[in-house]
């Protein structure tokens, strides 16, 4: 059997993360061949996820990056089983790892599977980082939500991470100008946007956004309510219904939370013209864990 340092053994554990124990055991195990017990720990961590599998992940932690010349925001979250294990360290820089490969990637991945196939500034892909935190922790681990804006013209995006790591919210706002896309009135309204939709959680940006399905349900919600009546008065309340209901629920036709005198779209108005501009939000998103 083959001696192994405890020079080695620490070396395994600054590039992984994993106890000294389970480093040592997996360089006894492979020899004293690093690269080679780095796969077995890997492996070890996938081999944890599948045996847990059927459990939940409903804690976790998120983050939000943007590039330096404000252009690309993202946000990105791994979720895991106990908030212990999202409190700790490597899990942390774990989020921060995924969220920088995605700030780094030439454009959005269209899929779950293919931000973890993004590489990471340390030569690992997104998904190895993941097989990594399982392994030190034996939860179940797995990347959650993501998102990705760019700007492709005048405009403002603003990110905003809740103080528990566990909500997170961007808006993208466009601009006609460079003038209203570099005023402090329009960084003002990314950040009150963004607390609106932090708080209020909208189903869409506008009526075009709602799920059919949901606006379906809602309608069939309505007529049961109506039963009895004259078909033609049914159909007219429950027009009504909707009508309010979707003004209800979608970002721009809310009451704006700080000011509820206005809608989001009349203060988007009422900024741009003090911005020296029009402004149009292009986009939201909000990611929550649990």
């Amino acid at each position: 059997m083959a001696s192994i340092s405890a020079a080695t053994v620490k070396q395994l554990r600054d590039q992984t993360g994993q106890s000294m124990m389970d480093c040592k055991n997996a360089l006894v195990e492979t020899e004293g061949d690093i690269e080679l017990a780095i796969e077995l720990l890997r492996k070890k961590g996938m081999a944890v996820m599948e045996k847990r599998s059927s459990k939940e992940t409903k804690e976790g932690r998120i983050a939000a990056k943007k590039s330096d010349d404000g252009k690309i925001a993202v946000a990105a979250s791994i979720c895991c089983e106990t908030d212990f294990t999202s409190k700790n360290d490597n899990f942390g820089a774990a989020v921060e790892t995924a969220t920088n490969a995605l700030l780094a990637a030439d454009s959005a991945p269209a899929d779950v599977a293919a931000f973890g196939a993004l590489a990471t500034a340390d030569g690992r892909t997104v998904s190895t980082v993941i097989s990594d935190l399982v392994s030190q922790s034996g939860e179940k681990t797995e990347l959650g939500d993501f998102a990705r804006f760019e700007l492709t013209g005048p405009g403002y995006i603003h990110s905003y991470v809740h103080f528990n790591n566990k909500v997170a919210t961007m808006i993208q706002i466009d601009a006609e100008n460079d003038q209203a896309a570099n005023s402090e009135a329009i960084k003002t309204l990314g950040a009150d946007l963004a607390m609106h939709v932090t708080a209020i959680n909208p189903e869409g940006l506008s009526r075009d956004d709602v799920d059919p399905a949901l606006i379906a349900k809602e309608e069939e919600i309505a007529r049961e309510q109506m039963a009895g009546k004259p078909a033609n008065i049914i159909e007219n309340i429950v027009k009504g219904k909707i009508d309010k209901w979707l003004s209800q629920i979608v970002l721009l036709e809310q009451p704006f939370v700080k000011d509820d005198s206005k809608t989001v779209s009349e203060l988007v108005e009422e900024v741009g013209k003090a911005a020296g501009g029009k402004l149009t939000v292009k986009c939201f998103t909000r990611i929550q864990i649990g």
